[in-house]
């Protein structure tokens, strides 16, 4: 018989003292790593129990969904933060400006265009980070790698310092280590303070390489529910 899974509140737990022991590992201030809890396809109770053990910060993949789940929760929890981070089309742009306070899979000019006159009619523009595919991997979101830097630049230029960094998700069949260097080195050379990198598979060796945001979903949550 298969052992039940431990309570989501042990589970958090878990990945932050794991957060924490790879953070001292390499010299790092478990402070400077911000965990968040990327809680796509599950229900708003999952949310809920993930607050209730104190968590803040969660990401979603979907603007549909996290529409569904988190303005109730921000009225019994208003310090919530939401991250979207799923590759998002310019028709959501309006509701992902409305709902989000960090957008991070900004990904090309036709995006950019749409956040910028979302902003300008709603009045406010979250946080922005500009997704990188490390792998050019072409089913996957991301500015290639060759595009990265013009594109980079282009934005600082557009959102100045709303514009807070960089993303990626390495190749799940390579090692994760070198994506992580170059984005680290990309964002170094742009003089951006934010690293959004590692998930649940490889989120200690991101922190190795200066992950200052890790996106924690199954480790969190358990896998994702069959009716998703």
């Amino acid at each position: 018989m298969t052992a039940p899974s431990p309570p989501l509140a042990d589970r958090l737990a878990d990945v932050r003292a794991r957060i924490d022991a790879a953070a001292h590992a390499v010299g790092r201030d478990p402070a400077a790593v911000t965990l968040v809890a990327v809680s796509k396809f599950h229900p708003a109770s999952s949310v809920q129990q993930a607050i209730d053990a104190g968590q803040r910060i969660f990401g979603e993949n979907r603007v549909q969904e996290a529409a569904a789940k988190f303005p109730a929760l921000r009225e019994t929890t208003p310090d919530l933060r939401l991250h979207l981070i799923g590759g998002l089309q310019t028709n959501k742009a309006k509701d992902a400006v409305r709902l989000a306070d960090m957008i991070e899979s900004l990904d090309r000019p036709a995006l950019a265009d749409a956040l910028a006159h979302a902003a300008e009619s709603l009045g406010r523009l979250p946080d922005l980070l500009i997704e990188v595919n490390t792998g050019d991997e072409p089913q996957k979101f991301g500015v290639p790698r060759e595009q990265a830097d013009d594109f980079i630049r282009t934005c600082r230029n557009r959102f100045g310092d709303k514009l807070r960094g960089l993303m990626c998700i390495p190749p799940a069949t390579e090692d994760p280590t070198p994506h992580f260097q170059l984005l680290r080195s990309m964002a170094h050379e742009h003089g951006l303070p934010v690293l959004s990198m590692g998930m649940s598979a490889d989120y200690p060796q991101a922190i190795a390489q200066g992950a200052t945001l890790v996106r924690v979903g199954t480790a969190i949550f358990g896998p994702r529910p069959a009716s998703a």
